[in-house]
Order: C-alpha cells, then sequence, then structure tokens
C-alpha cells in the first residue's frame, strides 16, 4: 500500500511539474578605437558601408575568419535551443534539471522523465518549423558579422571572435569556455543577447558563466567586462521601427494602414517574478515607449505577453486574448511585434506564424508580424555600436550590482559580486 501511495504521488508531481515546460522552454523565451572615437559618434552611412560590405561575402564562421589568435572574445549569452530533433530531450533533460530555472521533488529522477514525456509534444512544435530551432544559426552569424566589423572599426582589440554560451543547449557555457581557454583568449565580453534583463534570462546566464568558472577553475583565466542590458540602444530602436514600418508598407493597403494596431508581444512572466522586484516589464516598456516615440506615435498600440502556461498568474494580457478582445471591438487590422526577441525562433515561427495566424482566421483578424532582427543590416550596426561604446567606457550597466528587493537566491549576490568587481578593479 505505502509503495502505491509513494508511487501516485511521483505521478503526481510529474505531472504538475509538466505544464511548466513551456514557459521555461520559451525563455530562449533574453574595448580604444584606433581614431579615439567610438562608433556612436562615428557617422551612420560609415557603419552601415561596414555593414553592408560584409553581408555580402559572409558565408562562414567567426573561426575561419582570421589566422591570427583571437585578442577578445565575445561571448553571446542565450537560452539557445534544439538544432534537430535528435537535440530536443537533451536540451529539456538539462533545463529540467536545473534546480535554479525550477525546483522539482526527486529531481534527479523527475527532470529526465518530464523531458521524455514533454519530448515528444516539443518535437512535433519544431517538426512544425523546420525541424529543429534556428536561433544557433542567427546567434552565430551575428555574432561572425559584428566581429569582422570589429576587426575593422576598433582594431586595437583585434582579432576579435565570438563564442556561443547557451543555458541548456549546444554549445554549452562550459564547452565554450574550453574552447576560449585552447584558444589563449585573455579578455573576453559577457555580452547577453536578451536586450532587457530578467533574472529569468540574462541573470540565469550570467549565473551559469560565473558557476562554470569557478568549477572549471577559470575564475582568473580571463579579463571579463560585462553587457547585461541594452533595451533603449538608438540603433536597436531604429532597427525595430523600420522592420515595424516595412510591414506596414508591405501587409496592408494605403486605406488599412492607418487603423492597424501595434501589438508589442514579449515572453510573459509568472507574477511572482514580478513581485519580486525583476526589471523586465519596464525594461520592455522603455524598449516600446522609444519605439513609438521613433514612429511618431502613429499608431494605437499595446504590450502583450504571451507562452502564459499554468494556473498561476502571470503578466496580461495575454497576445491571444488581447487579438480576441480588440477584435470584437472592432480592432481587426494588428500587427505583431516580437519585441523582446533578436532572432527567430519557436516563439516567432511557431507561436506567431502558426497558432496566432490560426487564431487570426478563426476570428476573421488580419493579423502581419514584424519580422524578427535576425541579420538586419541596422540591427547588426546595433550590436556593433553597443560593443564599441562598451570597449571605450569600461562598464556593465549601473543596474548589475543591485538585485532583486526580494530576491533570495544566494548564488545571484555571489555572481554580481563577481562581475562587478573585476570591472572596478580596472
Amino acid at each position: 500500500y505505502q509503495r502505491r501511495v509513494r508511487g501516485l504521488y511521483f505521478c503526481c508531481v510529474v505531472h504538475s511539474y509538466d505544464i511548466m515546460f513551456c514557459w521555461l522552454q520559451k525563455t530562449h523565451i533574453w574595448f580604444g578605437i584606433s581614431n579615439k572615437r567610438c562608433l556612436s559618434s562615428t557617422p551612420y552611412r560609415n557603419i552601415k558601408s561596414h555593414t553592408n560590405e560584409v553581408n555580402q561575402h559572409d558565408n562562414s564562421s567567426t573561426s575561419t575568419r582570421s589566422t591570427s589568435s583571437p585578442s577578445t572574445a565575445i561571448f553571446m549569452m542565450n537560452l539557445g535551443g534544439p538544432s534537430s530533433q535528435s537535440e530536443v530531450e537533451p536540451f529539456l533533460s538539462r533545463l529540467f534539471s536545473d534546480r535554479e530555472i525550477i525546483k522539482i521533488p526527486f529531481q534527479k529522477i523527475t527532470g529526465p522523465l518530464i523531458a521524455k514525456r514533454r519530448a515528444r509534444i516539443v518535437k512535433k512544435q519544431y517538426a512544425s518549423i523546420g525541424g529543429g530551432s534556428p536561433i544557433r544559426h542567427w546567434t552565430d552569424k551575428q555574432g561572425s558579422l559584428l566581429c569582422r566589423i570589429l576587426d575593422t572599426v576598433h582594431p586595437s582589440t583585434a582579432p576579435h571572435k565570438h563564442y556561443i554560451g547557451f543555458r541548456y543547449a549546444e554549445p554549452l557555457t562550459t564547452d565554450s569556455l574550453i574552447q576560449m581557454k585552447n584558444d589563449g583568449i585573455k579578455r573576453a565580453i559577457a555580452f547577453s543577447q536578451y536586450p532587457q534583463y530578467s533574472c529569468s534570462t540574462t541573470g540565469s546566464s550570467l549565473n551559469e558563466l560565473y558557476r562554470q568558472l569557478k568549477h572549471n577553475d577559470m575564475l582568473n583565466q580571463f579579463q571579463w567586462s560585462v553587457i547585461d542590458r541594452w533595451p533603449t540602444h538608438n540603433l536597436l530602436i531604429k532597427a525595430f521601427a523600420q522592420l515595424i514600418q516595412r510591414e506596414l508598407q508591405q501587409g496592408f493597403t494605403d486605406e488599412e494602414r492607418s487603423h492597424v494596431v501595434l501589438l508589442f508581444s514579449a515572453h510573459s512572466l509568472p507574477l511572482s517574478v514580478v513581485d519580486r522586484g525583476d526589471s523586465y516589464p519596464h525594461e520592455v516598456a522603455a524598449t516600446v515607449r522609444r519605439v513609438m516615440e521613433e514612429l511618431n506615435f502613429s499608431h494605437p498600440f499595446n504590450i502583450v505577453w504571451q507562452s502564459r502556461v499554468g494556473p498561476t498568474r502571470w503578466l496580461q494580457p495575454s497576445t491571444g486574448s488581447a487579438m480576441e478582445g480588440l477584435a470584437s471591438k472592432g480592432f481587426r487590422l494588428q500587427l505583431l511585434i516580437p519585441i523582446a526577441f533578436t532572432s527567430d525562433h519557436i516563439e516567432t515561427l511557431y507561436e506567431y506564424d502558426i497558432m496566432y495566424s490560426k487564431l487570426a482566421k478563426e476570428k476573421n483578424i488580419k493579423m502581419r508580424r514584424a519580422a524578427a532582427l535576425n541579420d538586419d543590416p541596422l540591427f547588426i550596426d546595433a550590436l556593433v555600436d553597443i560593443v564599441c561604446s562598451h570597449l571605450k567606457h569600461q562598464h556593465h550597466s549601473i543596474q548589475l550590482k543591485l538585485r532583486c528587493p526580494d530576491c533570495t537566491n544566494s548564488y545571484c549576490e555571489e555572481m554580481k559580486n563577481y562581475f562587478t568587481h573585476l570591472i572596478h578593479q580596472k
């Protein structure tokens, strides 16, 4: 009888935590120049010419870009995603085994079991978008373009080489750190690929970076600095605005265009995370505000939140319910904008292009979505300018040292002390 009760409890635990997968899975849903000036003061036409030149002949990774040893590493952090069907279950298993992201009773046993169960469903979703996530492809291309331009405009720290540090998909953080050590890297920039900071995205990636540095006895191996957030960077805002204007022109008629509602969609968070003091909702709002200023507030707009899963309270309104609610009030021309993502992945390719497109057809909504940033030349210019400015000023954001008011993760404090102390020593 006792064995049966324990077995029933175990099954209930697996089922209860199973529904939390979707949110965690989707968080994949967050330097002196030779002429003594940073790109921020460089005429835009000069930056753009570098980007266009690189785009014309770039089809290789940074590992084959230069025969000389790299001097500066650009460590690009993101959650990652499975590139193929065979990577789905290992990706989920790593995710559900991480107690920092989710705490499950008997986690060493239940984590892999939940991953195995969810893998069947998730594989179908990835199959519908081509078999796997393109996030590694886009991150690699963004990093390659970034480093090629940096070698030209910032030769004092060249050669530059990008490394990808994913949390749960290859290349993993620890693997890239070992590669950096083998390449003889001394200086490294931890560059979050989430424009808006959240403890569940950038915070988690920085914790993992610190954890692996400590585990591999590399705390003194590299000279680190951190780019932890960039929600209102001028060129990022211009890139978003340009993609919005392009879709407004191409996706709607002259008669329709002025009646379109702009829906800025970002990955939602449970209110329990927000209530701790997570800055993510405020930083998303700051990005949206700046984009609308760039557009001269040409259209009505709203911030909506996608990927909510489970019975707990999350940021609202959800993207789907907002689409339906606005349509019921006569606003049937809608443009979805992925405001918190820097490339296409399952949130855009599956949720927007399949799930929300189906909803739009059912509710008689004309819905279009703005293209993701991917390798858009203006976005690449933004990445270059962000890194160039960082190389010049050598500082993280003032917010990095601040913990959430109700944070209980002591590892977060240790990580922040490590990175901010390193930078203050310079």
